[in-house]
């Protein structure tokens, strides 16, 4: 059974890990923070989605260099509608999302992703995104760009999202087989490689 303290206290640990990274001016040194608090995370804390003898947790996460033109601050385009799907998750039974927006984002992604509402915890902004590189030098189910339930956020204000592809990371059931993790749907797959962020 989990513990929920212990979960509590990782959740508490990376809300306050991307407050510092927010707070930091240079989007590369703010990135080199984050790498830094994840390998400390993975490495030791007890809800670590690491089995205990991965090497991961003596190397740390590989990651591709830093790309400052993967940097976005993005408006989010309303939908009427929006799509509705509901995704199984385990023994977290059912994930239910709902599509409120999208962004576009121009070079060098040139893509059209969709945003979501997790109707889950106490809701959150969700972008999953899985890319060209998918299956080969990252996961194939995908990577994370945002995930607000999870304090995942870069700020943003009342209509416009920071997404920065540096900072995308594998879901936990990249690393064990006991997490089940709500992958991109069909806007939320796109065929450039996006080689930044958390790598295989």
């Amino acid at each position: 059974m989990v513990n929920r303290l212990e979960l509590v206290d990782y959740r508490r640990r990376v809300a306050v890990l991307y407050e510092a990274v927010r707070a930091q001016r240079d989007p590369a040194l703010g990135h080199q923070l984050w790498r830094t608090g994840r390998d400390l995370l993975f490495r030791k804390h007890p809800q670590s989605p690491l089995l205990p003898d991965d090497p991961l947790r003596r190397t740390g996460l590989p990651y591709w260099p830093y790309d400052p033109s993967l940097r976005f601050t993005a408006p989010v385009q309303p939908v009427q509608n929006g799509q509705q799907l509901s995704i199984p998750t385990g023994n977290d039974g059912i994930t239910s999302l709902s599509q409120i927006g999208f962004v576009e984002l121009g070079e060098p992604v040139n893509a059209r992703l969709d945003v979501w509402w997790l109707n889950h915890y106490a809701g959150g902004l969700f972008v999953p995104v899985r890319d060209g590189t998918a299956g080969d030098t990252s996961y194939g189910g995908g990577r994370y760009l945002l995930d607000t339930a999870k304090s995942a956020d870069l700020g943003g204000n009342a209509d416009r999202l920071i997404l920065d592809f540096n900072f995308l990371y594998h879901p936990s059931c990249r690393y064990n087989p006991e997490w089940v993790c709500p992958l991109a749907p069909e806007g939320n797959r796109i065929a450039t490689p996006i080689r930044a962020g958390e790598r295989l």
